[in-house]
């Protein structure tokens, strides 16, 4: 063999890290902004334990990959080699602090706990969560391959589609008119590089074009400067948490928030082995399980510092390679984050750059992950990818729903409470033509529903009906656990509610029975496609 040994960095790195720099960036500006507002975490929760959490994952994982891909370049005498990109889980971000925080937050306040508590019960849940989902992570890379196997490519990314339709992009497109003038400009450039396939001249990385021409507009309409920060550049160096992790452990976020941390940690594992498939095909070809126990460690490692949110193989690995990018890239993404977690820059980043400057990077991941659920399936499993898109455009309304109520002045603290109203609610919402508890039962483990519905599809559609009855009998299953449909009111939400949901039971095995029965009760009118 040819002793050609690969470079640690190249002159193509510069170019990569830009671009990871730039996606890991704006996900941190999200986390800030979110943590802050919705969570309302502060300054020594989120500085001083979330950040620096980060921080240590983030340097794992790139750290490790850049290593992955040296060694493999040396090992086969080439220097092409580009490291898996990797950083923070956008779809697991929003959907632990909506699906997750959010509704510990609201709970602990419904039981008279200060927002400073509450803010804290949000942290406990969402530590819980990420590090079960590295868990999950860790396990999946020993049986990743078979997880793939039974569950239908459609399945699974119809119901991230569904999160990425409503929760990433529903949300950003809402910021983009509220402030048109930076969020269709910066839009326009998104759309141009990514769905236009141009460069811009100079070698300008399309996201930093992006954020440059967002922050002055956001100056030049009096979005900036964003919040003055209240903490000054300081070392935060990362702490353990061991402590806060078993208290939240011996609470019940585990059990309470397990239809959303189990799929989201299944995606997790099936997306970050698809983007090794993605690198293998284009010559990269790493060993799926240290790549993946790798990505499910640095899970782990955010959770026992703090940090909340999962991170993954990112997707994109063969644009970082024609780009000239190898190992470097990932060496100077872990150093730059790093710096920005440890010492507050992310406040300081954010009151220059408010989020809106950079929430059409965001919009466009929440589009091209809607889009791959149907351009990376097969043609006619289209009517299972859009089954499994609407649990999650219903939960997003259900959510609104609720919204609704307290912003009209119901629920704690000067409101009635919400499971003291319940009927009337219902009441109401079904005089105006809108079946709020067929919305709220489906919202409950919305994300295994949507799986599952798309799975039941699929199979219907190869007329694999007695797989489609197994699927049907998993959805009774849950159904009797309560992780699906059973939903109980409190005083400001809904809340799950670990009882058996009879009637779903009952509407999912008489489904389990149709499709079994199927081969002797139907004929086909068509020929099959398969």
């Amino acid at each position: 063999m040819h002793e050609r040994h690969m470079k640690w960095f190249v002159r193509g790195d510069v170019d990569g890290f830009f671009g990871l720099a730039l996606d890991n960036l704006v996900q941190l500006l999200v986390i800030n902004v979110m943590c802050k507002v919705v969570l309302g975490f502060d300054d020594a929760l989120l500085y001083g334990r979330v950040l620096p959490g980060v921080a240590v994952s983030l340097l794992i994982g790139n750290l490790f990959y850049a290593w992955q891909a040296k060694r493999l370049g040396d090992r086969l005498g080439r220097d092409d080699v580009c490291a898996l990109p990797y950083g923070i889980n956008t779809p697991s971000v929003f959907a632990y602090i909506f699906l997750v925080m959010l509704p510990a937050k609201l709970v602990a306040l419904d039981h008279g706990a200060s927002p400073e508590a509450a803010a804290r019960v949000a942290w406990h849940a969402g530590l819980v969560a990420c590090m079960a989902s590295g868990v999950i992570e860790f396990a999946g890379s020993f049986v990743a391959e078979s997880v793939r196997r039974i569950t239908p490519r459609a399945a699974l990314l119809s119901t991230l589609a569904g999160i990425a339709i409503v929760f990433i992009s529903g949300a950003f497109i809402l910021e983009t008119y509220a402030y048109p003038v930076v969020g269709l400009a910066t839009l326009s450039v998104i759309l141009l590089a990514y769905f236009g396939r141009v460069k811009f001249r100079f070698g300008l990385p399309a996201g930093l074009v992006a954020v440059v021409i967002g922050i002055v507009l956001c100056w030049a309409t009096g979005l900036a400067p964003g919040d003055k920060p209240t903490v000054g550049l300081a070392l935060h160096l990362p702490v353990p948490v061991v402590g806060d992790l078993i208290e939240a452990l011996h609470s019940d976020y585990l059990l309470a928030y397990l239809s959303v941390i189990i799929p989201m940690g299944i995606f997790n594992v099936i997306g970050s082995l698809q983007n090794i498939e993605s690198a293998e095909a284009e010559g990269d070809r790493f060993a799926t399980g240290p790549s993946l126990a790798a990505n499910g460690i640095g899970t782990l490692a955010a959770s026992l510092f703090g940090s909340c949110f999962p991170t993954t193989i990112y997707i994109g690995h063969p644009g970082w390679k024609e780009m000239g990018a190898r190992a470097g890239y990932s060496i100077l993404n872990a150093g730059f984050m790093t710096v920005i977690c440890l010492t507050g820059a992310a406040a300081h980043i954010a009151y220059i750059a408010p989020v809106q400057a950079g929430m059409a990077i965001v919009l466009w991941i929440g589009i091209v992950i809607t889009a791959q659920a149907f351009s990376a399936t097969p043609r006619h499993h289209a009517p299972a990818v859009v089954v499994g898109l609407l649990p999650g455009v219903v939960a997003w309304g259900a959510l609104m729903a609720k919204i609704g109520l307290r912003v009209g002045g119901m629920g704690p603290p000067n409101g009635e409470p919400f499971d003291q109203h319940a009927a009337e609610i219902l009441a109401g919402f079904n005089a105006s033509s809108w079946n709020l508890h067929g919305a709220l039962a489906l919202e409950q483990g919305f994300i295994l529903t949507a799986m599952i519905l798309a799975a039941m599809v699929t199979m219907v559609l190869e007329r694999r009906f007695t797989a489609a009855a197994g699927w049907a009998l998993a959805a009774a299953v849950l159904s009797a656990t309560g992780l699906m449909h059973g939903y109980r009111w409190t005083a400001s939400d809904t809340a799950i509610n670990l009882q058996p949901a009879w009637p779903w039971v009952t509407g999912y095995v008489c489904m389990a029975v149709c499709f079994v029965t199927a081969p002797w009760i139907t004929t086909p009118t068509v020929k099959s496609e398969l």
